[in-house]
């Protein structure tokens, strides 16, 4: 292995990280739609027609019997505890490694955020340190998938049936992946996407949606993004909500794209599915990859780890490849949740320790051609050397 950084090639091109401009036939379905929405004699800019189709359509394909379209990913997530029955002073066991608003949302209703472990291997929440943290006062789990890999759906499922919680789980890079054959997002009683732009069905905005099959869910969901408001009594506040509608020009333009979202998931597997196949030999020097062809995979991010982390960073870097660490500090030891880390062994969280310190992302998105995937997987194959 070498910890030598390589002098750049200034004849290739640079490969970044990412990539979330819109190509042409995006930017043309996006002017479209603008066109279409801003001339509609209805005028409608906010759950109209086209959200309301949006919903039904993301719905089927995920096979749920309820969608809910939401401005964003954190209130998706925020409204669906309170929809579950989540509420101030209960506790939500949520993953110690991912993103902010995990703990966040769960503060933001007065709940508590209890931190379990993560497997150190697949980087998601461990089932059995969840388990661990259940007390009486625990209302539910929020299991998260992160980077390639959903978390481990059928444990979390049969641990929550065990001490009857509610399971939100947290699909918000997962569209379109599959578990044993459910999709993401319908494993507990509510799940979430996102449409952040670099998310693999992202868009130009904020958004996201919630997908249940329980008719009181979606019902609690729709009224607490509207202001409290039940959609057909206007100014009559049934309970405090907030302002999480969906835009009409974003819900068009998802429409517009749906039937490539499939086109779009293949493409990032592609390409997961070579770095996977490149780096399966080098296991054995360091590097931890995931798996070619392994059930539950995602293609959000592709994620490797190795203790040379910082090394093998700047040695792509050097080459002109970009990449990129997600979360270097474990949730429970940001100055945000410090209150909430624990103490003593209930505060000991090694696999999300070692998955902060290891993990690194690679360049996966859809302006990625062949040759830069191959040079970037050449590149990180001469380092472990």
């Amino acid at each position: 292995m070498t910890t030598e950084t390589t002098s750049r090639t200034p004849a290739l091109a640079d490969v970044p990280y990412a990539d979330a401009r819109l190509g042409e036939r995006d930017r043309e379905l996006l002017r479209a739609t603008l066109h279409e929405v801003g001339t509609d004699p209805e005028q409608k800019f906010i759950l109209g027609r086209r959200t309301a189709a949006l919903e039904q359509a993301l719905a089927e394909q995920a096979g749920a019997r309820h969608a809910v379209a939401c401005g964003s990913g954190t209130l998706a997530l925020a409204l669906a505890l309170r929809a579950v029955g989540v509420v101030a002073g209960d506790e939500v066991i949520v993953p110690a490694f991912g993103a902010e608003p995990l703990a966040a949302t769960v503060l933001s209703i007065g709940a508590v955020p209890v931190f379990a472990d993560v497997d150190p291997l697949t980087m998601t929440i461990d089932p059995v340190d969840a388990e661990s943290r259940v007390t009486e006062v625990t209302r539910a789990v929020v299991p998260a998938h992160l980077f390639t890999t959903m978390a481990d759906m059928p444990a979390i499922r049969a641990l929550a049936r065990r001490h009857g919680l509610a399971v939100v789980e947290d699909a918000a890079v997962a569209q379109g992946a599959k578990l044993a054959g459910q999709a993401a997002g319908t494993w507990g009683d509510a799940g979430l996407y996102s449409f952040f732009p670099v998310k693999p069905f992202g868009m130009p905005g904020e958004g996201a949606v919630v997908v249940t099959d329980k008719p009181e869910i979606s019902d609690a969901v729709r009224q607490l993004r509207n202001h409290g408001q039940d959609g057909v009594h206007r100014f009559v506040h049934h309970e405090i909500g907030v302002n999480s509608r969906f835009d009409e020009v974003l819900a068009g333009y998802q429409l517009g794209r749906l039937d490539r979202a499939g086109e779009m998931l293949a493409r990032r597997a592609e390409i997961a599915e070579l770095y996977s196949t490149r780096f399966a030999p080098l296991r054995q020097r360091g590097l931890l990859a995931p798996a070619t062809g392994a059930d539950g995979q995602c293609h959000y991010v592709y994620a490797v780890q190795t203790i040379c982390r910082d090394a093998l960073a700047a040695h792509l870097a050097a080459q002109g490849i970009g990449s990129r660490v997600y979360y270097p500090v474990p949730l429970p030891r940001l100055p945000a949740f410090a209150a909430y880390a624990g103490e003593s062994s209930n505060g000991r969280r090694p696999g999300a320790e070692l998955a902060a310190a290891r993990h690194l992302a690679l360049p996966l998105h859809l302006g990625l051609t062949d040759r830069d995937a191959e040079r970037t997987a050449d590149a990180v194959s001469a380092f472990f050397s």
